[in-house]
């Protein structure tokens, strides 16, 4: 088989690696209820299995991208698979919630391993035209899957019982066996040759903290309260509780993030002056197309990925669709994404990269904003789905081709350093985005639905109780407000009528909500957009594949 084709069936087992750690992250939105209700999970452990994945996920990234530079790629690409699909058994198999929590941290642990050494092998693999295809398959690989997750979760909820959620876990076994093989035979191995020997200790340790306290800040504030303790949600870890009043854990956590980030910063210019080895080398941001595409990345993803938080909580809780019909819904954003990498395979060679990301960014804008004019309870689904459809295409045009651009003027030693830095800033993009849109959704809930229940005959304790309910459960409550608000245990016996007309009231202000997320997800890309002016490569020639 010659090397040409090779590179190709390298590439379609580099997709399902990513695939694999893309879905997994999705797909616990649809399953968690059951897994709750086997496991018998309390509040906090129900926010730790959630949250230490995509903690550890973040924080390391940085750190693997650049080991990968130094041990191969491919060979860290195998242990990271490796290690996702054992802990992932063992989070099929878990019987209780601490066996859970440590399976998802050992999960984030590999997932980190495999996002920038999939990008480093794609960027080592292929070079001119082809570069550009390769990235887009890639990056409508992970559009498409931040969708399909939520549909094959589903479908294992639906179809499977209370303990389907643990083949969502287990059949990464297989999978995971299929795609390692496939990896070992095709891939082509990848590193740089090293200069300056060493490991950066320090630099990744400090990494570590800076990310994993800005990521949690960012996802929790609105748990914990973004400077004053909640009085309703008190951090707990282990035997050690944050006090329930005075300062919140948040502006604590983003402060160690800061001044970890300085230390960093200090840290590797100091290491590299002596001309020892960096884990992030600062030269690198003197690189325009990295530096400028950097920041555009950071600002698009956002409003990229932050609208997905609001829209399974409106389709399941307002429009009351189960988890299946919810994914399926979701599967148009996942068609528009694989329809996207067709075009820009096409067009690659034609159509410059920056306005292939200029095009998408936009596509994306205008899917957004379509989503906050239309969402309707009235309609249904299909106020929505077109738009998710155009927005898919967007993301699959903009997310492989604003990753082209940010690495095409990286040299091949640093690729792995590139390939995890990108990565990590998307990640904190992503994180600050559904911070952002996450309050937007539930201040405008709560907003919303204060003004319409105020015009229903209920007491202001009422009122406030109401309010609470819908925004504490993130709209879970909607579907069973009609019982509870005529049940004589919540302290609220109204009447039939008035029941049902505060469940249509909390309805639509869980609508005017997620309107007001979608627009917020839109000033994002509509900065994003503008972010994308400064975008280009000065790169006289090719680099060879290494």
């Amino acid at each position: 088989m010659t090397k040409e084709r090779s590179r190709w069936i390298a590439l379609i087992f580099i997709s399902a690696a990513i695939s694999i750690v893309i879905i997994d992250g999705t797909i616990v939105n649809t399953i968690f209820p059951s897994v709750i209700d086997t496991l018998k999970l309390d509040s906090t452990e129900v926010q730790w299995v959630q949250e230490s994945y995509v903690l550890v996920f973040a924080a390391l990234l940085l750190v693997w991208g650049s080991i990968a530079d130094r041990i191969g790629r491919k060979r860290l690409l195998l242990i990271g698979i490796a290690i996702f699909v054992a802990a992932s058994i063992w989070a099929g198999f878990s019987q209780d919630a601490s066996a859970m929590i440590l399976a998802r941290i050992v999960q984030g642990f590999g997932g980190s391993m495999v996002l920038p050494t999939t990008l480093s092998l794609v960027n080592a693999s292929f070079l001119g035209k082809e570069r550009g295809i390769a990235f887009a398959v890639w990056g409508a690989t992970i559009g498409g899957m931040v969708a399909v997750g939520p549909v094959l979760g589903g479908w294992l909820a639906t179809d499977f019982g209370d303990e389907g959620w643990r083949l969502a876990f287990n059949i990464n076994l297989p999978l995971g066996l299929i795609v390692m093989a496939g990896l070992w035979w095709w891939a082509k191995e990848s590193k740089q040759e090293q200069r300056v020997p060493g490991v950066d200790i320090v630099g990744s340790l400090l990494s570590v903290v800076m990310f994993a306290t800005l990521v949690f800040g960012l996802i929790e504030g609105r748990v914990y309260g973004w400077w004053e303790a909640s009085t309703k949600n008190q951090f707990v870890l282990g035997d050690f509780k944050w006090p329930s009043d005075g300062l919140s854990i948040i502006p604590v956590s983003l402060a160690i993030s800061v001044v970890g980030f300085t230390l960093f910063i200090l840290w590797e210019r100091s290491r590299a002056k002596s001309d020892k080895a960096v884990l992030l080398d600062l030269e690198l941001f003197k690189v325009g197309s990295f530096r400028n595409g950097s920041i555009a990345a950071l600002i698009i993803s956002m409003g990229e990925f932050g609208i997905l938080f609001a829209i399974p909580l409106w389709l399941q809780n307002v429009l009351l669709l189960t988890p299946i019909e919810s994914g399926m819904v979701l599967l148009w954003l996942a068609g528009g994404a694989f329809l996207a990498s067709g075009l820009a395979g096409g067009l690659s060679g034609k159509v410059s990269p920056r306005t292939m990301v200029q095009s998408g960014v936009a596509l994306e804008l205008i899917g957004a904003i379509g989503i906050a004019l239309f969402a309707s309870t009235e309609v249904g689904m299909w106020s929505i789905a077109p738009f998710l459809f155009v927005y898919g295409i967007g993301v699959g045009m903009a997310t492989a081709q604003l990753t082209g651009v940010i690495m095409v003027d990286v040299t091949m030693d640093k690729i792995g350093q590139a390939s995890g830095s990108q990565s990590t800033v998307r990640q904190i993009g992503s994180a600050m985005g559904i911070a952002v849109l996450g309050t937007m959704l539930f201040t405008g809930v709560q907003s919303s639905l204060e003004t319409r229940i105020a015009e229903q005959s209920v007491s202001a304790e009422q009122s406030t109780k109401i309010v609470d309910l819908v925004v504490d459960s993130a709209g879970g409550v909607i579907p069973s407000l009609p019982d509870l608000l005529q049940s004589p245990a919540t302290g609220m016996p109204l009447s039939k009528e008035v029941a049902q007309q505060i469940t249509e009231d909390a309805g639509q202000a869980f609508t005017d909500g997620a309107k007001a997320s979608a627009w917020a997800a839109a000033g994002f890309l509509l900065l994003g957009l503008v972010s994308t002016l400064n975008l280009g490569s000065r790169r006289k020639k090719e680099e060879p594949a290494n």
